[in-house]
């Protein structure tokens, strides 16, 4: 999952209630239909920040409550408010996810792409390297993630 974080960052999290928040706001139809159909409880979460001076993969997390409606959607006053959307037939999917932990270091992107181009690496494939991945969510492979995780711990 990708924020700006200007906007909602690692530490953010690390200070809500219970280190739990919502991912609402989405507003891409590929990434809402990850959140609506195949993001379940349980699942880990690569955190990353974009759109700074050092993108990277900065935590982890996991998701504590599966694909439900965005109901920011629904709010006039709200960023988020699309009159599309409704209680009834709800456009917009969000999940809450609970930090699980800081990584030691943060993994760059920089670190990601040189490592895509080692032979045999999983991340070769992996969406956020591709030329144009814009998607705030992304699904990632457990060797993916798991090489991360690797990574990290450099």
């Amino acid at each position: 999952m990708k924020t700006e974080p200007n906007t909602f960052n690692i530490d953010d999290l690390a200070e809500q209630p219970d280190q739990i928040t919502c991912w609402e706001g989405v507003r891409n139809y590929q990434a809402r239909n990850l959140l609506r159909d195949e993001i379940e409880e349980g699942d880990r979460v690569l955190f990353y920040h974009s759109a700074c001076k050092t993108p990277a993969v900065v935590g982890l997390a996991t998701v504590s409550r599966g694909g439900y409606p965005d109901h920011h959607a629904w709010d006039k006053k709200s960023h988020y408010f699309d009159p599309k959307s409704t209680p009834d037939s709800p456009t917009w999917f969000m999940v809450d996810i609970q930090l699980e932990k800081k990584l030691d270091r943060p993994v760059t992107l920089a670190e990601l792409r040189e490592e895509a181009t080692q032979a045999g690496s999983p991340l070769v494939d992996m969406m956020l390297l591709r030329k144009g991945s814009r998607l705030s969510v992304q699904p990632v492979t457990k060797k993916q993630f798991d090489r991360v995780i690797k990574l990290s711990k450099k």
